[in-house]
């Protein structure tokens, strides 16, 4: 065998994600390992908890990352709060909300679906009547950012909605931790979870998520084992909240959790809310410079995610030829349509350190010399 070294290009991701991670992050990847039950490791450990319950604005015990991707933080609401014998109401606007409906059918409760608009944001009107009409329904699953269409939902409004029929809530932060307002505690959000490489600009590979105590209590009480061991929120709420020697569960990912502690810091000192506001302006310095290239947005204004622009490829244009020259002249990545719009819509990421004007730059400059060919 001759196989050597990996080393890949410099690319600049503007996709849906992962996006752009910040150098600081991967320098933070290379320091030295150190066991996970290492007292110093166990500090570290406790101060991602603490900064994450500041990204989510929660004072939720029961706060940390679990050791894989946001797919598998969906997964640990579900199984954790779900048994067969309930009934949850999911709001499905898109690809993330049909994940949503496969968790709650595998774990055989029944799932009562909310039918929304792709490319619009969940109707806070048809959940409210969806619950009148179903006063079994104990949880209500909706995604506040959904990735599939660039559609950002009323997570205040839906969560006080489930709130009135004495619902839990579980929401999908994937894509919006660190780029639009949210706030667990305030609003109400029983279960919360996000992902490391979208708008923390972490590598991929950890799911933030948040319990309220409610939700604890939920998980507590259970008559039934969670059909997960690795994501049975009871086993590893021990690792990362005991007092004094935590209990053993599984080898966390030591180095990503440093980076992950990194990215968090980075957002600290720039501070939430300004966070959120960079995120807009870079949207708005987008927009109007797609707008000029003729390149229309699927989702209304008010409904737009800053983060992940969904727009229309315009007619004509061969969709895969374009992204094709944008990642081999340009180095750049931009995303394709999922679900219903594949084929026909673009998803251009700006999420975290992708959030930058050198980056709106590039991406207008390079669609607008690439697009008439």
């Amino acid at each position: 065998m001759s196989i050597s070294s990996f080393f890949p290009p410099q690319r600049t991701l503007m996709g849906p994600g992962p996006s752009d991670v910040n150098p600081r992050v991967l320098s933070a990847l290379a320091r030295p390992t150190v066991g996970h039950l290492d007292p110093t490791f166990i500090g570290m450990m406790d101060e991602v908890k603490t900064l994450i319950q500041y990204a989510f604005q929660t004072k939720n015990t029961y706060t940390m990352a679990i050791s894989a991707p946001g797919s598998a933080g969906m997964e640990a609401c579900f199984v954790n709060l779900l048994t067969p014998n309930d009934t949850v109401v999911v709001c499905k606007n898109g690809v993330f909300g049909a994940r949503m409906v496969e968790n709650v059918t595998r774990i055989g409760a029944k799932a009562i679906v909310i039918e929304g608009e792709w490319g619009r944001a969940v109707n806070p009107q048809q959940l409210e009547d969806t619950l009148k009409q179903n006063p079994q329904a104990s949880v209500v699953a909706f995604v506040h950012a959904e990735t599939s269409t660039g559609a950002l939902s009323d997570a205040q409004a839906l969560c006080s909605i489930a709130k009135q029929y004495d619902c839990l809530t579980i929401v999908d932060a994937v894509t919006s931790l660190a780029g639009v307002e949210l706030r667990v505690d305030d609003w109400g959000i029983d279960a919360v979870y996000s992902g490391s490489q979208k708008c923390l600009s972490c590598v991929p590979g950890l799911s933030p998520i948040s319990f309220s105590e409610q939700a604890a209590e939920l998980i507590k009480k259970r008559n039934a084992p969670v059909q997960s061991w690795f994501l049975d929120q009871s086993l590893v709420m021990d690792y990362w909240s005991g007092q004094g020697k935590r209990s053993y569960h599984h080898t966390a990912p030591v180095n990503s959790l440093y980076a992950l502690h990194e990215s968090l810091v980075i957002l600290q000192n720039e501070g939430l809310e300004q966070s959120w506001q960079r995120h807009r302006t870079m949207h708005n310095k987008l927009a109007g410079g797609l707008e000029q290239l003729g390149i229309n947005f699927i989702v209304p204004k008010e409904e737009r995610l800053p983060q992940l622009n969904a727009v229309y490829i315009p007619e004509g244009v061969d969709d895969a030829a374009v992204r094709h020259t944008l990642l081999n002249d340009y180095n750049l990545e931009i995303g394709a349509g999922l679900g219903a719009f594949a084929g026909k819509a673009w998803r251009i990421g700006l999420m975290g350190y992708a959030a930058r004007n050198e980056n709106v730059t590039l991406c207008l400059a390079a669609l607008k010399d690439t697009l008439p060919a």
